[in-house]
């Protein structure tokens, strides 16, 4: 029987691969436009609703309990699963190195907690919900994420930016991967519980091993550089985003990986792509005058 997956935030980072994960995976999508459509209109008879809606960080305490009200109130009404792409913000600077589905949320910062009671709101209304929680991404596009909008933008003139300290662990996770246990864990949605924070192990990787890796993939002697973020703080009263990326520059000084024990159990036939062929793809943007052959080479 076929499926039916609505796709909310379909052109964003998440929304995009999940949108190409589910299609090919034989599922019937449909996308959502925000500008034109009903929620209530456009959740009718689906069977899972992908939850790719993220404001700019300044907006989220507008913005995020409405929308979240809405799209919980279409899957009630539909008896319909909705999966939301999780951040690690929920943990919190005092959370313990290894973060689990059963880690408590202790964030007391502002972005922290709004995630904190948006998930507890699922929960709460009993809404069939999968969390896939992931560290930052790893796109196979220019998309505005770390990677490519702050740390990688000079790598053309062999430079790579790191925001905090380079020799403890991050945690990443490889955006096509996400979105592709993203449908796995749909598929078994009926075998799941009711409410299940699901970590996506990902790769685990030291500012220093992230950029040997880059240097091994790509054939550059790639130069690790410490961010400077003093200048980010003039443009502060101008870009009210920058706010929050302050706020989560904690992120950047704090040895964290996400554990894959739950996730190996649920999705035990899941093959990660190897992280060598994740990095090429994902610096393919950003060197636009490679030639192909190098890096089709690096990720064969």
């Amino acid at each position: 029987m076929e499926q039916t997956v609505l796709i909310l935030g379909a052109t964003g980072r998440f929304g995009t691969n999940a949108a190409q994960a589910f299609t090919a995976a034989g599922w019937n999508v449909r996308t959502f436009d925000r500008s034109r459509d009903n929620l209530a209109t456009a959740a009718r008879g689906v069977d899972v609703i992908v939850n790719g809606w993220n404001p700019p960080y300044h907006q989220w305490a507008k913005l995020v309990p409405g929308l979240h009200d809405q799209v919980r109130k279409a899957a009630l009404t539909n008896d319909a699963t909705v999966i939301i792409p999780g951040n690690v913000y929920v943990f919190g600077p005092d959370a313990p190195y290894c973060w689990k589905s059963s880690t408590r949320h202790l964030a007391q910062n502002p972005l922290g907690k709004i995630r904190i009671e948006m998930e507890q709101a699922y929960r709460r209304d009993e809404v069939r919900t999968i969390i896939v929680r992931s560290g930052d991404y790893l796109d196979t596009d220019a998309s505005g994420n770390w990677f490519d909008m702050i740390m990688g933008k000079n790598l053309a003139k062999g430079k790579f930016s790191y925001p905090g300290r380079t020799d403890i662990p991050h945690a990443w996770g490889y955006l096509p991967d996400v979105a592709r246990a993203a449908v796995m864990l749909a598929e078994k949605r009926d075998q799941l519980a009711r409410f299940e924070d699901v970590p996506f192990p990902g790769y685990t990787l030291t500012g220093e091993e992230l950029v040997a890796a880059i240097s091994k993939v790509t054939g550059r002697d790639i130069k690790l550089k410490k961010m400077v973020w003093w200048p980010m703080n003039f443009a502060r009263p101008f870009m009210p985003m920058l706010n929050g990326i302050f706020e989560m520059r904690y992120l950047w000084n704090l040895p964290h990986r996400l554990d894959g024990e739950r996730f190996s159990a649920l999705l035990p036939e899941f093959r990660p792509t190897p992280v060598e062929d994740a990095l090429a793809k994902a610096v393919a943007p950003l060197l636009p005058d490679d030639k192909p052959s190098r890096m089709q080479r690096a990720a064969a």
